[in-house]
């Protein structure tokens, strides 16, 4: 399957999509089309190119033998500027140029990192994606939100720019730690609730094929939610208005990340932030109660919390939030679900009304 993401520019700019399981084999061939003569450096996930990375040289992917591979530890906590600089410098003394390109190989982190290594190495660089988990191949590569962390919050420095293209095989999911294909799930049903409700009954129904990595069931959920963000990418590719409602779950998910020193996980923290947002909406009469158990029974399903952990204050969330760059002026930003498949931007947040809400979803 090919998604074209078409974006608005001086010329016409498509970033492409490509899902599906022969996309392995194809690389070497779509990656020598694609950089035009251009020199390659890999950035991987050091732990996927150990599982992988001998895979990828049987297939001749191109430069891995010419010392253009770069290793890279990824995790939350390391996604700092000194990664980038880690990255740029091993380019620089591979002999890296403003004719190169960067491919990344890995996670949400890598991908993030490669990204805005690319965006601003000699000014800016071509570079594709290659992601081996569920939640970088249904969202974190696909849009080109690219950005490193602070100690402030996540993402607080960052650029757009769009991935050439983003080659998407379900099969590295083969090795995916089950804890890693839930934090993936946790976004497959964020998009759900923010616009699909086939998505959604798919997903309340196949979660078991899903689980034991049934080849169609991926396709069918990576598809899908790769197809829902094009869609919101090519109608706001830099998040000025309707992008936003991407971040349903985000606004408390990146505050618990953040409070947690990301103990907690990106997609159960967005599960717990859906919670909240659901609750809220129900609480201000939007959302029917039976919908918001909808979400709790999904998410349960998939053993994703539901509840903010008692050690966490609501007080401290709210502080949190607005640190995060989704803060609008000095109000609060939500995205709210009013129903499965619909959601609706919301800034009108009473401060004490939020407060219950987190005051009640607190667990033991």
């Amino acid at each position: 399957m090919k998604i074209d993401v078409s974006l608005p520019g001086g010329r016409a700019r498509v970033s492409r999509i490509v899902i599906g399981e022969d996309v392995m084999e194809r690389i070497a061939e779509e990656v020598g089309k694609a950089l035009r003569g251009r020199s390659v450096f890999w950035v991987w996930d050091e732990s996927v190119w150990s599982l992988w990375g001998k895979k990828a040289q049987s297939l001749g992917w191109p430069g891995l033998d010419e010392g253009h591979v770069i290793p890279f530890a990824a995790s939350e906590p390391g996604k700092r500027l000194t990664a980038v600089e880690f990255i740029a410098r091993r380019m620089i003394n591979a002999g890296a140029s403003r004719d190169s390109a960067i491919v990344a190989v890995g996670g949400g982190v890598t991908g993030d990192v490669a990204g805005f290594t690319a965006s601003i190495y000699m000014r800016g660089i071509p570079h594709f994606q290659i992601p081996t988990t569920l939640l970088a191949q249904v969202d974190s590569s696909v849009g080109g939100k690219t950005g490193v962390d602070l100690p402030e919050g996540k993402n607080l420095l960052g650029t757009f720019h769009q991935p050439v293209q983003v080659w998407s095989d379900p099969r590295f999911l083969s090795t995916l730690p089950d804890e890693e294909l839930r934090q993936g799930m946790a976004e497959v049903i964020k998009s759900a609730v923010i616009g699909d409700e086939v998505l959604w009954k798919f997903v309340e129904n196949h979660s078991e094929s899903i689980k034991k990595r049934d080849p169609e069931a991926l396709l069918r959920i990576i598809s899908a939610s790769c197809l829902l963000k094009s869609r919101v990418v090519q109608a706001d590719e830099k998040e000025s208005g309707y992008r936003r409602v991407l971040n349903l779950g985000h606004t408390v998910g990146h505050a618990l990340e953040k409070l947690t020193g990301y103990r907690l996980r990106h997609g159960d923290c967005v599960a717990t932030g859906m919670m909240a947002a659901a609750s809220l909406s129900m609480r201000l009469g939007m959302m029917q109660p039976g919908d918001v158990e909808k979400i709790r029974n999904v998410c349960e399903a998939w053993e994703m919390p539901v509840t903010i952990p008692r050690s966490i204050e609501p007080a401290d969330i709210i502080a949190a939030i607005q640190a995060d760059k989704k803060r609008i002026g000095d109000k609060l930003h939500f995205i709210l679900p009013v129903h499965i498949g619909k959601v609706m931007e919301y800034t009108e947040i009473d401060n004490d009304e939020f407060l219950d809400v987190l005051e009640m979803m607190r667990g033991e």
